[in-house]
């Protein structure tokens, strides 16, 4: 089988089309099931967050059109307007990318610790879709392994950046002190909670927690002295907000540019921050279009992230080198693979001969026959017949000056001295 990884990132694609091939919670089942049936795709997984929708999948043939094809036809699109971001990674490429994407090193924020997170996620789904099969079983336990090796043994992760950290520094270089500043964070993810924890302790004056769900939002906000409100309470709290930072898994935009040049004339156009986090965007881009708001998507973010990754890029190069040995070992367990059924064929024969010469053996002891010589004629006869076909092909093989098969049988056999 063929291992292959499929998708688009934040370094191939802009947010517009990264938005368009994201998948949604409620849909991730149906596409998972939809792959299966409908390609000939064996074992698929799909990670679908705010920087890429990527595809794991086992093929019987090395045909990789089959999944470009689906994912167009999946989300209504031509092939001309995702074919340019696409990239296949197939085999040991496959691996070494998916071990890069759990570690972190392939994050816009590099070591950033969610996406493995959400790479479990994205495992327990197709698991629980039955779409996942030995191999790809095996290559995610692989990669959750190697993950947490270079979690321990390198400093990937101990500089504090993500995108939530950057919004918030982004903030810092525009506000300077945030004692007096009001934050509305729409939703009540882990992005949110990690963004209003860097808010927290970078001494916000204020947090209001906006999100669909009421309780979810009260119980963050009790953590951090904030104010819960509903979504639909949104309106009456913009104009109060100098900061605003949204992610939600809404699949349309719930902040309009209407509704934000209504907060600014009760502002009386006091400047606003905003930072759209969510794929797709909950912030229409047309809201950029307005005096006195600064806007952010996550694209936006890079130049940021970029000055707090270079304390990591020692720990990503010592990141690299145990993903070079991983790649290595779990290719060789793939290898493996391909020698099971030669092995059982060779124990079968083995077997065989045993069985005939020891029914044989059982026979003459019947007969009341010396137990001793019986035995000793079971060891011969057993030897000879499992040694007359390979020393019949070894003596074939010097007879045509195979002398690599010569080789083969001293190293597949433990003989010692060289042919």
């Amino acid at each position: 089988m063929s291992l292959l990884a499929f998708g688009i990132n934040h370094q191939t694609a802009p947010v517009a089309i990264r938005e368009r091939v994201a998948f949604t919670p409620e849909s991730l089942l149906h596409a998972l099931q939809d792959l299966i049936e409908r390609t000939a795709v064996n074992e698929a997984a799909i990670l679908s967050t705010c920087n890429r929708t990527e595809v794991y999948c086992g093929l019987d043939a090395g045909d990789t059109d089959v999944v470009l094809k689906w994912l167009e036809e999946f989300h209504r699109l031509e092939r001309s307007e995702l074919e340019p971001y696409v990239y296949r990674h197939p085999d040991q490429h496959a691996v070494r990318h998916m071990l890069r994407v759990a570690s972190g090193l392939d994050s816009m924020v590099l070591g950033e610790p969610q996406i493995l997170g959400q790479m479990k996620d994205a495992y327990q789904l197709a698991s629980e879709a039955g779409t996942i099969g030995k191999t790809l079983s095996k290559l995610f336990q692989h990669t959750f392994s190697v993950a947490k090796q270079i979690r321990t043994d390198t400093a990937i992760g101990h500089s504090p950046v993500s995108v939530a950290f950057a919004a918030v520094s982004l903030a810092k270089q525009i506000f300077g002190d945030l004692s007096d500043s009001t934050v509305l964070l729409i939703g009540a993810g882990e992005t949110i909670e990690l963004a209003a924890r860097h808010l927290k302790d970078s001494g916000i004056g204020r947090i209001i927690i906006a999100n669909r769900t009421v309780e979810r939002a009260h119980a963050l906000a009790s953590e951090l002295d904030g104010y819960a409100i509903a979504l639909a309470e949104m309106p009456k709290h913009l104009a109060e907000a100098d900061i605003v930072i949204s992610s939600t898994a809404s699949t349309l935009p719930i902040l309009g540019k209407g509704s934000v040049e209504s907060a600014l004339k009760q502002r009386k156009h006091k400047p606003m921050f905003m930072v759209d986090i969510a794929v797709p965007r909950d912030i229409e881009p047309e809201v950029d279009e307005l005096d006195d708001v600064y806007l952010y998507s996550v694209d936006d973010l890079q130049e940021i992230i970029e000055e707090n990754i270079k304390s990591r890029q020692d720990a990503a190069h010592q990141a690299e080198e145990i993903i070079d040995t991983q790649v290595t070992h779990f290719m060789g367990w793939m290898r493996s693979l391909e020698s099971i059924s030669t092995i059982r064929a060779f124990r079968e024969q083995a077997e065989h001969l045993r069985d005939e010469t020891l029914l044989r053996a059982l026979a003459q002891l019947e007969r009341g026959e010396n137990p001793e010589q019986v035995m000793r004629e079971l060891a011969r006869l057993l030897t000879n017949k499992l040694t007359h076909t390979p020393s019949v092909q070894i003596r074939q093989a010097s007879y045509d000056g195979r002398l690599d098969m010569l080789d083969t049988v001293h190293e597949l056999f433990d003989l010692g001295n060289e042919p």
